[in-house]
């Protein structure tokens, strides 16, 4: 019987196995299962936990106790969320850092790499006045010039672009700005000042030497409110032209990052000059870095600049008495060229190469052809710096790279230079040869 026993249970012992065998595999399913829905909420404890422990740690430092707690950065991606991104303060937050953009049509033209700093990109006023603009405010707040919220008022005389940065600049910080212009500019720049809150004074062109003239309009008018004991806060000139924060605005910015962004490997940097500070600037910055770059200055028609640089005096042809259509520069372009030596500009003018002359027609065409070819909708002093750019690349010859600014968009000359430009397609369809020779007998 005993020998029976054993034989029945041998017998049955494979059974007793696979039960055990199966047993097992679903109850190792149910416990993956299980613990599948149990584990996110385990890894959010856990990184909860971890945070804890950081601010703990943080703490303790802060009171000075010796503890030191090894914690991860709080920035690394983990299973808890997406990785946390870099926030910018404020408006203020996204000016600089423009990017760098090939222009492709010039580019295949030339030979040459043709490449722009696409600075109507900056968040504040949507040109490179944004880095002037901040500036200028930040260096009067750190000498104690200006209280937020106070009453506070920031007076310049601008053609446009700086008064739009400074009233938007000025709103974000707790300033109020009055802006002085000549009345012949585009309208819709006067719009956008008064839209951002800003009081705006339209005044007759006039040269330098008249007191009505509209940056010296600007001094006075921050005198007066400084003097005035019935108006709250002082009057702050502005003074774009002659301050040292405006050419060192594009020596710590617009410079670096060109240089940053092109590896320092860079032929030509071409650009125009209204106050003087960004071509300025930018070659204080890059000409130690790179001494064979060349700098090339675009100026239009009218302007004084452009002999400064080629002869050492201030003369254009077309300023002679009775042969001037207006008080100041005989062209359509705003934002580029003058008819006197700023401070700005005199502070980089050694470094500057060479100048290239830019019409009206040459401009308006070129505006035209990158909207066209490129899908480029930009400004007239962009436009000029484009036209500078391609004549210098092709003097320099195939095989070289060369930055510009594309310093606007084009929405802010609807009523002025777009307005006599034409709307695209309307004109015969130009090769790049014919644009940059529009005009010429």
């Amino acid at each position: 019987m005993a020998q029976q026993a054993t034989l029945k249970s041998m017998d049955s012992s494979p059974n007793n196995t696979r039960l055990w065998v199966l047993g097992a595999f679903l109850a190792g399913i149910l416990l993956t299962l299980g613990y599948k829905d149990v584990y996110p909420d385990l890894e959010r404890r856990f990184q909860r936990s971890r945070r804890r422990s950081s601010v703990i740690s943080d703490k303790d430092a802060a009171r000075g106790t010796s503890t030191v707690q090894l914690t991860d950065n709080p920035r690394r991606q983990s299973t808890a969320g997406p990785l946390e991104q870099e926030i910018a303060e404020g408006i203020e937050g996204c000016i600089g850092n423009t990017p760098l953009i090939k222009i492709k049509s010039l580019s295949d033209f030339t030979g040459c790499e043709i490449l722009a700093k696409a600075e109507f990109l900056n968040g504040a006023g949507n040109s490179p006045k944004d880095r002037v603009a901040l500036n200028i405010i930040r260096m009067a707040e750190e000498e104690g010039l200006l209280t937020p919220h106070s009453g506070d008022m920031i007076y310049e005389g601008t053609v446009g672009s700086t008064g739009i940065s400074l009233a938007a600049i000025c709103r974000a910080r707790g300033y109020l700005a009055h802006i002085c212009m000549p009345n012949d500019q585009a309208l819709e720049k006067s719009d956008l000042l008064e839209k951002l809150g800003a009081e705006v004074e339209r005044l007759r062109p006039a040269p330098i030497v008249d007191q009505n003239q509209f940056v010296n309009k600007a001094k006075a008018r921050a005198i007066e409110h400084t003097n005035d004991p019935n108006k709250p806060g002082r009057g702050i000139f502005a003074d774009q032209f002659e301050t040292d924060a405006n050419w060192r605005a594009h020596y710590e910015g617009t410079g670096p990052e060109i240089y940053r962004q092109t590896g320092g490997v860079l032929d030509g940097f071409v650009t125009g000059a209204g106050t003087g500070g960004t071509i300025s600037g930018v070659a204080l910055y890059l000409k130690p870095r790179i001494p064979e770059l060349k700098v090339v200055l675009a100026d239009p028609q009218g302007s004084g600049l452009f002999n400064r640089v080629k002869y050492g005096v201030m003369f254009d042809p077309k300023e002679r008495e009775g042969t001037r259509r207006r008080h100041q520069v005989d062209t359509i372009v705003e934002g580029v060229g003058i008819n006197r030596v700023t401070r700005n500009f005199e502070a980089g003018r050694e470094l500057v190469d060479d100048a290239v002359r830019v019409t009206d027609d040459q401009a308006m065409a070129m505006a035209r052809w990158l909207v066209e070819k490129d899908g480029i909708f930009c400004g007239s002093s962009s436009a000029v710096n484009c036209v500078a750019v391609t004549k210098a690349a092709l003097q320099m010859g195939p095989g070289h790279r060369l930055v510009t600014i594309l310093c606007d968009s084009g929405t802010r000359h609807l009523s002025k230079f777009w307005k006599y430009a034409g709307s695209i397609g309307s004109k015969d369809d130009l090769t790049l040869d014919e644009v940059l020779n529009a005009g010429s007998p």
